[in-house]
């Protein structure tokens, strides 16, 4: 890792940016439901987790023809039947032998990366991408590892996975939540709309506030992340521990008219590998529809607050034709440019809301 790409580990993470004011949605608070696309074929990590624990398990699904991280329909379904949409973030590692330089070879962490590696245009992932779309889910960008600080690699991830699309990409998240000091610039200047990379893989909470940030006073959003799978209690062991932190940050999140942001893998809803998430992660959307939330992607949350400022800036228009119109003499301004418009970039440092922790490992991760 660079000493300018940190992950968000730390619960004191923080920036400088303004905050929105108001969540625009009806409900007492906002859910974001996302999905990190990471790994969605096991593959040769059998064989690791073959040697950690549950050999028998493990070398059968190495053998067997079936994929238990190939959870997209079940995961579908299972929103479908909750009345839900959620977002998709979509990966595109490089090759580490074609695109990465030799001194990359000889770290394992690469190569651990590069054995769970898949080309979001094969045929069968492409179809996963457009069903989603046609389906009404969000699909984003699920920036890769080395991405943070090459706005160019960004620009052609983000191309590759609009070539699959009717539609524009407009946010996703950095993989392992790694950020650069300017990460969202980047971000901003290819075009998205917002990012969800801030937050923590090992605790859960509001550790960045209760509302999207706004770094460059402008229309870029980022969305803070409240809950990720691999840092709640385990919920094929402990069950209650698990639901009691997500009903905690639940009625947290009611009492403060918060926006809160979960992340759950879609190989966690495998329940014979991963026990207990599938439960949980439907149990917490029904929590939340019975606190009265709105739930749904972050694009969609997005599209709210730009129709918000929208109409709040048309407001602030007609207000102001109105009191000129009423006085003698005074003729009406345009609108002035926002301040988004003319602020620097130099203006906003964002390593100053980066931690120095490396990512933790999810559960069963090598």
């Amino acid at each position: 890792m660079s000493d300018t790409t940190r992950s968000q580990d730390s619960p004191r993470a923080w920036t400088q940016g303004s905050r929105v004011e108001t969540v625009p949605v009806d409900g007492e608070f906002a859910l974001c439901l996302t999905h990190d696309v990471d790994r969605p074929y096991k593959g040769f990590r059998s064989f690791y987790y073959a040697a950690n624990g549950r050999p028998t398990y493990h070398l059968r699904t190495a053998l067997s023809d079936t994929n238990p991280y190939w959870q997209f329909e079940n995961l579908m379904t299972l929103e479908e039947k909750l009345g839900v949409r959620s977002a998709f973030y979509f990966l595109n590692e490089q090759h580490l032998l074609a695109n990465r330089p030799m001194s990359d070879w000889l770290s394992p962490s690469n190569w651990i990366q590069h054995l769970g590696r898949y080309d979001v245009r094969s045929d069968e992932i492409a179809r996963v991408v457009r069903d989603l779309e046609d389906g009404g889910w969000e699909v984003g960008l699920h920036g890769s590892y080395h991405s943070p600080d090459d706005p160019h690699r960004l620009r052609e991830e983000k191309a590759i996975l609009e070539s699959l699309l009717d539609g524009p990409v407009t946010g996703g998240r950095q993989h392992h939540l790694r950020l650069g000091s300017d990460t969202w610039r980047h971000h901003r200047r290819i075009g998205l709309e917002y990012d969800a990379s801030l937050g923590s893989t090992t605790e859960c909470g509001f550790h960045a506030g209760y509302r999207p940030i706004r770094p460059f006073d402008d229309e870029f959003l980022v969305f803070p992340l409240t809950i990720m799978d691999q840092a709640l209690p385990d919920p094929g062991t402990r069950p209650n521990a698990a639901r009691r932190v997500c009903d905690r940050l639940l009625l947290e999140a009611a009492e403060n008219d918060a926006v809160m942001t979960v992340l759950w893998h879609p190989r966690f809803f495998n329940e014979r590998e991963f026990p207990g998430h599938r439960r949980l992660y439907r149990w917490l959307v029904e929590r939340a529809q019975e606190l009265d939330a709105w739930v749904g992607s972050p694009a969609r949350l997005v599209d709210a607050y730009e129709r918000a400022r929208g109409d709040s800036a048309a407001a602030s228009s007609r207000e102001s034709d109105l009191r000129s119109a009423t006085e003698p003499g005074k003729r009406a301004r345009p609108p002035r440019e926002s301040a988004g418009d003319r602020l620097p970039d130099d203006e906003y440092d964002v390593e100053r809301a980066t931690a120095t922790n490396e990512p933790a490992k999810a559960r069963g991760e090598p």
